[in-house]
């Protein structure tokens, strides 16, 4: 190996790699449910974010261990898949190898381990299925809305914010697939959450090139445009020679003509707004505004296509073709003031197929975490749409699992019954986390949740009053996917951490590894991973 390359081989690779998954879980362990706290995270350069949600916690860290970074990618997963989730499927995943270690020193062989937890991940994600509920309609989504929502700084406006957000995934719904991509999230802080809305349309953050167009117009008849309204240039170098004053003259008018045909082609075509994803000359938007068009320049890719679904306009490349076939519809094409910056709105277009919501807070870092809580529930209400399958929060799911993969382990011969023991415990950890950032006792709770279940699967901890209810009934519900992807991550992630014997570093020449390092807190040099 080369110089300055390290090794940790055996027990203590393991020991090091569990070590790094439990610190990182412990880290987002206490921002878990409606009573979870925030953290302040704080970078180099001095930037605050304050958030509780947990990828984006993961995310903001500089991690270096590569134990640790595996748990990273589980919680990208989760949201990348569901949008929500995301901590659950961390602190699983840690309590997976804290449980794994204890069979460790128990003397039992890390693949009968992996053995035991691939066959417990089968079987929950079967009794999972068992447990679900069939429910996709409005009020089931609200819910599952609401629960995604809670506890993330939308408190106070959880219910109309749940109400945008299930029109908003309704709205872009399309034969039962829903792409996220046609809900666009505009920000602007200065005024209250209950000020947020639901644009059944799109929000462009430009303003009209011109000031001498029309601010508003109705019943706007929309042209896009991905070619610049310019005189073009020679392909090749070329050089004009002109010998007369009159030439010149002569040379003069003809690129205004051209540009006024443009703008002709425009009108002629019946446009009166025009959204351009290239440049407009400084001639071209005069005769543009003595048309009576308003004309928006350099507008982003993704907004032309979004302008696209919603107004059912055709993105045109060439003028030449653009004709009335191609132009969309809006009820009204609008530029308004939103603290003191200019955006243009289009509204009120016929069945848009992409919508914008405005969200509203009184500070930026308010607007920011109710962005990603609004993401998450966008999230869990596709998948709901998209699945039509619910299970109860809580911690219900994971008591019911918890129940049914112990008394699947009685039926396993061999040491892999002590595996599927340990994964039913590990599942615990939910209820108990919820339990304990609400400041009940968490034994307690666990005791209370057992024998609940005996009687009914859908008992789970309401954190407001410290009881266990029924969670259908308290409208606390999370789309099937959300736990099916948590806990298959979580498990896989694990399996593959406890695979690891040895780990080899190699750094660049000159560079002392930080392998010594790793055993410490979690394998992170220096502790906790520097957030400044």
């Amino acid at each position: 190996m080369p110089e300055g390359s390290s090794r940790v081989l055996g027990r203590d690779a393991q020991r090091m790699n569990i070590l790094a998954g439990k610190v990182l879980a412990e880290t987002v362990r206490t921002t878990l449910g409606p009573k979870g706290m925030d953290k302040m995270l704080v970078d180099g350069l001095g930037d605050i974010v304050v958030t509780n949600d947990g990828v984006t916690i993961l995310k903001e860290m500089d991690i270096e261990h590569p134990a640790a970074k595996m748990l990273v990618e589980v919680a990208k997963t989760q949201e990348d898949e569901v949008g929500d989730g995301t901590t659950t499927a961390v602190i699983i995943a840690g309590e997976l190898l804290k449980k794994a270690e204890s069979l460790l020193d128990m003397d039992i062989h890390p693949t009968i381990i992996a053995m035991g937890y691939r066959q417990a991940a089968e079987k929950a994600q079967e009794i999972l299925s068992v447990i679900s509920i069939d429910a996709e309609d409005r009020e089931t989504l609200m819910k599952v809305a609401m629960t995604a929502m809670t506890g993330k700084g939308t408190e106070k406006a959880r219910e109309p914010l749940a109400e945008l957000v299930v029109g908003a995934v309704k709205q872009v719904e399309d034969d039962g697939e829903i792409d996220q991509d046609h809900i666009k999230i505009e920000k602007k802080d200065g005024a209250t959450i209950d000020d947020s809305q639901l644009v059944n349309g799109v929000i462009i953050d430009k303003e009209p090139v011109h000031p001498g167009m029309p601010k508003k117009m109705e019943d706007a008849r929309i042209a896009l445009l991905n070619s610049a309204i310019e005189v073009k240039e020679t392909e090749v170098d070329a050089e004009i020679r002109i010998t007369d004053p009159a030439q010149m003259q002569a040379f003069i008018e003809q690129e205004e003509q051209m540009i006024r045909d443009m703008v002709n082609k425009i009108a002629d075509a019946g446009a009166t707004v025009l959204f351009c994803q290239k440049g407009i000359d400084d001639l071209a938007q005069h005769y543009l505004a003595k048309a009576g068009i308003m004309a928006v320049r350099r507008v982003k890719k993704s907004d032309m296509e979004k302008l696209a679904r919603a107004t059912g306009a055709t993105v045109v490349s060439n003028i030449e073709d653009l004709s009335i076939d191609d132009l969309g519809l809006a009820g009204s094409v609008a530029e308004k003031k939103i603290s003191g910056e200019a955006m243009i709105f289009v509204e009120d277009c016929k069945d848009p197929k992409s919508v914008t919501l405005l969200i509203r807070g009184s500070t930026q870092h308010v607007v920011d975490e109710i962005e990603r809580a609004i993401e998450d529930a966008i999230g869990v209400v596709a998948a709901t749409i998209e699945d039509g399958k619910v299970v109860a929060g809580g911690g219900a799911a994971e008591i019911s699992i918890a129940k049914g993969l112990k008394e699947y382990a009685d039926t396993i011969s061999g040491r892999e019954q002590l595996a599927v023991n340990a994964f039913a415990e590990a599942l615990e950890v939910v209820p108990k986390t919820l339990a304990e950032n609400a400041g009940l006792d968490s034994i307690d709770a666990l005791v209370d949740l057992r024998a609940a279940h005996e009687k009914s699967l859908y008992m789970g901890l309401n954190v407001f009053t410290g009881e266990v209810t029924d969670m259908y009934r308290a409208g606390v519900i999370e789309p099937h996917r959300v736990k099916k992807q948590a806990i298959q991550s979580a498990a896989e992630a694990a399996e593959m951490i406890l695979r690891i014997d040895d780990v080899i570093a190699s750094t660049g020449a000159g560079k002392e590894p930080d392998m010594g390092d790793m055993g410490g807190m979690g394998g992170m040099p220096g502790g906790m991973p520097p957030m400044m």
